[in-house]
């Protein structure tokens, strides 16, 4: 039992769960070592971005306001975020095409555990089966990653 090996499937899992599998089969450890190690980190980090999400997009409201009156109180003129980026319109679309179990399944694999957790906290935060449908996208995605990580290694 390499604890350091772990530790670092862990780490790399709560922030990039996608790619992490594909190192198992080069670590030497076995299907199952990778896949709940990784899984273990997708949940750590989905679970603290998914239960603080909603804290840190209050924050950043807050800020942005405080920042806003600063400005105001100094005569300077405060320049707006855009609002419609391109990234925006792309989530957007993403939410009104594939809904909650998209959102759920698919956001945080494939642009990262933390922001994809929050995007999908602050489109379905409100409804109590978004944090189960996570979970469950980690492990249906993390048990397809992790068996086309050893498909390969098996045919090489």
């Amino acid at each position: 039992m390499d604890i350091t090996k772990y530790s670092a499937f862990f780490l790399l899992s709560t922030v990039k769960f996608l790619f992490t599998p594909f190192g198992g089969p080069a670590a030497g450890l076995t299907f199952f070592e990778t896949y709940l190690t990784c899984l273990l980190g997708a949940f750590v980090s989905g679970t603290i971005f998914y239960f603080l999400g909603e804290f840190l997009l209050k924050r950043s409201k807050q800020k942005n306001l405080l920042l806003r009156e600063s400005a105001k109180l100094k005569g300077e003129v405060f320049k707006e975020k855009k609002k419609f980026t391109k990234m925006n319109k792309g989530i957007v679309k993403m939410k009104h095409r594939f809904g909650i179990v998209g959102i759920s399944f698919f956001a945080p694999l494939f642009m990262s555990v933390p922001v994809g957790t929050i995007i999908t906290a602050k489109f379905f935060g409100k409804r109590k089966i978004t944090y189960p449908l996570i979970l469950l996208g980690f492990c249906v995605n993390g048990l397809l990653t992790t068996g086309i990580a050893y498909g390969i290694s098996y045919f090489l």
